[in-house]
């Protein structure tokens, strides 16, 4: 075993700790630490015995063990990478009734009823928000 594999082989092994401590935290899921838990372990072989790419590799018809991991690793970001995607749309859209919510809710509380104003473009603030707007009339109208 070379230096590399060493290394590797120890940061691989403090990745499967941490996510064993954040599933028994409940930082994570079971079904999250558990595919953590997974992809560790086969990182671990493919360090530890480079040879099993190789032959895995082989029998899906492709030349190297190398690029089979190469393969397997473009192809789990890109899913990273959808499954962050979606989520951030999610969130946005949550976000988006969270506010509206609260602004209608803020604006019956003061005994105003609740209109499309937030939602229809204000003409006389221009290129900046309405927040932008407010905070410059404030600015010049109160002499500071």
């Amino acid at each position: 075993m070379n230096l590399f594999q060493t290394l590797a082989l120890i940061a691989i092994a403090a990745l499967f700790v941490l996510t064993l401590v954040a599933a028994v935290r409940g930082w994570a899921t079971r079904r999250d630490a558990l595919l953590w838990a997974l992809l560790w372990l086969v990182a671990g072989v493919a360090i530890m015995w480079p040879g099993v790419t190789k032959v895995i590799a082989n029998a899906l018809g492709i030349g190297r063990g190398a690029d089979l991991v190469l393969y397997c690793a473009v192809v789990v970001m890109m899913l990273g990478f959808l499954m962050v995607y979606v989520r951030l749309r999610r969130i946005r859209r949550e976000m988006t009734l969270l506010v509206r919510e609260l602004a209608m809710r803020d604006a019956v509380s003061e005994g105003k009823p609740p209109s499309d104003e937030a939602t229809e473009p204000r003409s006389d603030v221009g290129a900046g928000s309405a927040v932008e707007a407010k905070q410059g009339s404030r600015r010049t109208s109160g002499g500071t």
